[in-house]
């Protein structure tokens, strides 16, 4: 029996932990049902993670939605722009050592059409230059570091993300949901009190009891509520993605320029992340735990970072990469780091959040029963985890790791089909809309990504020379990229104004 979600907006709702997911759901729910008690509980021991600090255009339209300024939070929180994310050294594919995944836009309609026809004739054995800078505007702003505000105003809406201290926008957002009506509380959860998969009353360390029509569990990893008490069943990702550690260390600037990108490049036995905040460099590594240790992975980053950086506080992270099988169940609701997590290569943590709290919200309003909430919810997962495992099936690299991951066979189906189709000089278009049509990726992310590191079995390898269509492309990308203002430039004259 396929129960609903509820049979009315909840009247109480309680989340426990704080961190950008917890006040991220709590501003959600409290701006959709504002005569609904929010209340979010915090505890003063629990440090927060805090180093997922860049996302995908998502982000715009969660604050577009709650019509917050986006200058504002910019300002407060040392945001940047991002345009996409570069990725250096995954292949070997001469031409295609590095490549750049964009955010798409309207600007983009011409170049990306031609992208596509390039992409098939290069599969059917034509020599092309196929490499995805070369077709996007985005990849034209972050080479020329522009942020994605232009000197005259355009008539269309632009695609993009953000990259931001995570620390900062959890209190911006705290304040902004306060000022909304939700009720915020310094304690710790001592006992869980619960019948079967529903949350009866939590017991705080102040001797309080809570209680609530809705539980949110944000307590990260620990996942207090939904590990801890409901022992939900958890769907592990590791024999698909073999990274389940990071060090991240934070630098301070060395140059005026402000990049519009995030880079994420291979290392030895993982990748590495910069990202570039007005005030400071985010910097870290991603790599398992069975190829590499802590040391080794710190001392690897540490000899990549400029001097000012070397004896910087470097925090080491273990990771629980995979998911629930039930995000919702009973009346607790579990969200980020306690619901699930993927490595953030491709920056969808904030994404997930925003998502699983929406996906809530609608399914309340639309009467959705839970089992259809959870599968949406983890084929939204499912999807991401996909497009992230294809980094690792289709590298070229040296070494026991990336070999390992190369000939690793635990993909899904979905995967290997979609891999299958390109390889071959079928018909992809096809393949893709039957296989990805509900991906979290669009079709040009799948283009962008297999042709950037220069995929195929066939003879004929991709070209590496600026054919005429390249050319073109490539040249109305330029042109379009200097109507666009200079990232340092832009947030200069925000500081003198």
């Amino acid at each position: 029996m396929n129960e609903r979600i509820s049979n009315s907006v909840p009247k109480s709702i309680a989340i426990i932990g704080g961190g950008t997911a917890g006040w991220m759901s709590a501003i959600l729910l409290k701006s959709h049902w504002v005569n609904t008690r929010v209340i979010l509980i915090e505890s003063p021991d629990v440090p927060v993670i805090g180093v997922g600090e860049g996302s995908t255009p998502a982000l715009k339209y969660f604050f577009q939605s709650l019509n917050i300024d986006e200058k504002e939070w910019m300002q407060r929180c040392n945001a940047t722009y991002k345009v996409g994310i570069q990725f250096p050294n995954w292949s070997t594919v001469q031409g295609y050592e590095s490549y750049f995944h964009p955010f798409f836009s309207a600007l983009d309609s011409q170049t990306s059409t031609a992208f596509v026809k390039q992409a098939k004739k290069w599969r059917q054995g034509e020599r092309v230059n196929v490499l995805p800078d070369n077709f996007f505007v985005a990849a034209s702003l972050a080479k020329k570091h522009k942020a994605i505000i232009t000197k005259k105003p355009l008539p269309i809406e632009l695609d993009y993300g953000y990259h931001f201290d995570s620390a900062l926008l959890g209190d911006y957002l705290k304040e902004k949901s306060i000022e909304r009506g939700v009720i915020y509380q310094e304690a710790t959860v001592d006992s869980v009190i619960h019948s079967d998969k529903n949350i009866d009353f939590l017991v705080l360390d102040t001797k309080q009891t809570v209680t609530a029509e809705l539980f949110v569990d944000c307590t990260g990893f620990s996942g207090v509520l939904v590990n801890k008490a409901l022992k939900r069943d958890f769907h592990s990702y590791s024999d698909m993605l073999f990274n389940d550690a990071a060090v991240a260390i934070q630098t301070p600037k060395v140059t005026e320029q402000l990049e519009s990108k995030t880079i994420s490049a291979a290392m030895s036995c993982g990748w590495r992340w910069q990202i570039p905040l007005r005030n400071r460099d985010g910097n870290g590594y991603v790599y398992s735990s069975k190829y590499l240790s802590s040391d080794e992975a710190e001392h690897e980053l540490r000899s990549l970072l400029p001097e000012q950086g070397k004896g910087c506080h470097a925090r080491h992270i273990k990771m629980r990469v995979g998911r629930l099988n039930e995000h919702f169940l009973g009346n607790c609701l579990a969200v980020g780091l306690s619901q699930g997590f993927i490595e953030p290569l491709e920056a969808t943590a904030l994404m997930l959040v925003q998502y699983t709290v929406m996906s809530y919200i609608n399914g309340v309003e639309n009467e959705y029963s839970a089992e259809k909430l959870n599968k949406k919810i983890n084929d939204q997962f499912d999807s991401v985890r996909d497009y992230v495992v294809c980094h690792y099936k289709i590298n070229s690299k040296e070494g026991k790791y990336w070999q390992d991951c190369r000939e690793n066979n635990s993909i899904s189906a979905n995967l290997n089909a979609i891999l299958q189709a390109w390889t071959s000089s079928g018909d992809f278009e096809s393949s893709y809309k039957e296989l990805l049509g509900d991906s979290a990726y669009a079709k040009a992310s799948w283009y962008s990504i297999l042709c950037g590191m220069g995929l195929s079995d066939l003879d004929i390898e991709a070209g590496t020379t600026l054919d005429s269509l390249a050319t073109k492309a490539l040249a109305y990308c330029e042109d379009t990229a200097d109507l666009f203002i200079d990232q340092a430039e832009l947030f200069a004259s925000d500081n003198t104004q």
